[in-house]
């Protein structure tokens, strides 16, 4: 598996190419020439000469000299997603300022993401046809990226080091564990523990569990919401709406601006974009360009097509996910977008999405493609997970509609050594919200094992 595979290749051709200092911080840009199939990068087989770039930013607090800066251990922080860049910092604060007084922060652009060989509608046709595409896009999970961290950590000269997940970020932390716990002194989580077995229906069931709650709880805060968006749903079902760029807002795709309610604070905005929701026209009552402008960076996955794309195989061990949480959505007809009383949904990823939004229409076959596929590759190893010797602390948020607790709960018991805090004082973004303290809170759990 992974670790074979991170044997295969010594070390990736490694440059930096800038440097800046700003607001406290200095930063450099390293990029990577890394392979695209750490699996099979022996001689002779398909792919093995194929390479890819991967790209990070480093960040070191400017209240380091430059020599001790040098000396400092690094931390590698794993962004969520699928399909997220790694966050572009404007100065240090929150878990990035607790961070910067004992580590040198990696922050890494994930393969296909950023300007990590990036992926989206006008980049992949280069690979061929929509069968060609799917072969490329099995080599964006959780497994490739943690090759890819494996041989960054050695081209810069680096021990083991410290890694810090959120959200699908941790499921690659747990990927590095199963498969390469020898580059690891360190593991932090925050709202990323994921199943280590089972289907991705499992998931969904629980999460639609989750989504319906936090809109009960959302609606019981803003009752006069509710009504807000009921008038929405009826509006769409019988005037045409457009959001910016042309593409018609259906009741489905309103529905995804229950993207907020994971949020801890950010909850709260939903209130703020649902009361510019409607204007008066010559025309009668029609949502106003702001909403639709609001609504539009929302629903539109232009800015992380991998997301749409790659979303369900980060529950595939094994099986197809044949479009899981559709399936699901059939169990739970309150979500459906013709419910009296419409209900908003949270993360899951639906075949429509393929056909309304306009970044992503040109991938709907390759999205098919991966759906249907029947044999993906196990992303952990229950047997060594179970054996852990790096010291690890997770945060696990009680309410989280992302990550489901209980399912967060049983992969920690799977873990040897994992330690658990839970909170319900905070929602899948809490390190958002009190990213300082949660990061100081989880290292001081691993430290006080470790020392």
């Amino acid at each position: 598996m992974a670790e074979a595979a991170v044997d295969a290749v010594d070390a990736a051709v490694h440059t930096v190419r800038a440097r800046h200092e700003f607001r406290g911080m200095r930063t450099a840009e390293h990029y990577f020439t890394v392979p695209l199939d750490h699996f099979n990068a022996a001689p002779g087989k398909e792919d093995a000469a194929e390479t890819i770039t991967v790209f990070a930013r480093e960040y070191v607090s400017a209240d380091h000299s430059e020599a001790a800066a040098e000396q400092l251990p690094w931390l590698l922080y794993l962004q969520g997603g699928p399909g997220g860049r790694g966050n572009r910092l404007m100065s240090l604060g929150g878990w990035s300022k607790a961070a910067a007084k004992d580590f040198r922060i990696l922050m890494l652009d994930q393969r296909g993401t950023g300007l990590s060989s990036p992926i989206d509608r006008n980049t992949l046709p280069a690979r061929g046809d929509a069968a060609a595409q799917a072969r490329y896009l099995e080599h964006f999970r959780a497994d490739s990226i943690v090759a890819d961290a494996e041989l960054v950590r050695r081209a810069l000269g680096s021990e083991p080091w410290s890694i810090y997940g959120q959200s699908y970020g941790g499921f690659c932390a747990l990927t590095y564990l199963s498969f390469a716990p020898e580059g690891l002194r360190e593991v932090l989580i925050t709202g990323g523990l994921a199943p280590l077995t089972g289907s991705a229906e499992r998931v969904y069931r629980e999460t639609f569990k989750r989504v319906a709650a936090r809109n009960a709880e959302y609606f019981g805060w803003y009752p006069e919401d509710r009504a807000t968006v009921d008038r929405i749903a009826r509006h769409l079902r019988s005037t045409d709406e457009f959001l910016p760029g042309g593409e018609r807002l259906t009741v489905e795709r309103f529905q995804m601006a229950g993207a907020f309610l994971g949020g801890n604070t950010r909850v709260d905005g939903l209130h703020n974009l649902l009361e510019d929701a409607f204007v008066d026209t010559p025309r009668g009552a029609r949502l106003s360009d702001s909403f639709l402008e609001q609504l539009r960076s929302l629903v539109s996955r232009a800015g992380n097509p991998l997301y749409a794309l790659m979303h369900e195989s980060i529950y595939g061990q094994g099986s197809a996910t044949d479009w899981a949480a559709w399936r699901v959505l059939r169990e739970f007809p309150e979500f459906s977008p013709d419910a009296p009383e419409l209900l908003l949904t949270g993360e899951m990823v639906y075949p429509w999405y393929f056909e309304q939004d306009q970044a992503l229409r040109p991938l709907k076959e390759v999205a098919g493609l991966l759906a249907a596929k029947p044999d993906w590759k196990p992303l952990y190893d229950p047997l060594r997970l179970a054996a852990n010797t790096v010291p690890a602390a997770a945060a696990v948020y009680t309410d989280d509609i992302y990550v489901e607790r209980g399912l967060s709960l049983e992969t920690a018991a799977a873990v040897r050594g994992l330690q658990v805090w839970e909170s319900a004082d905070f929602h899948h973004d809490g390190i958002a919200d009190d990213g300082e303290a949660i990061f100081g809170r989880l290292l001081g759990m691993v430290r006080s094992v470790r020392d």
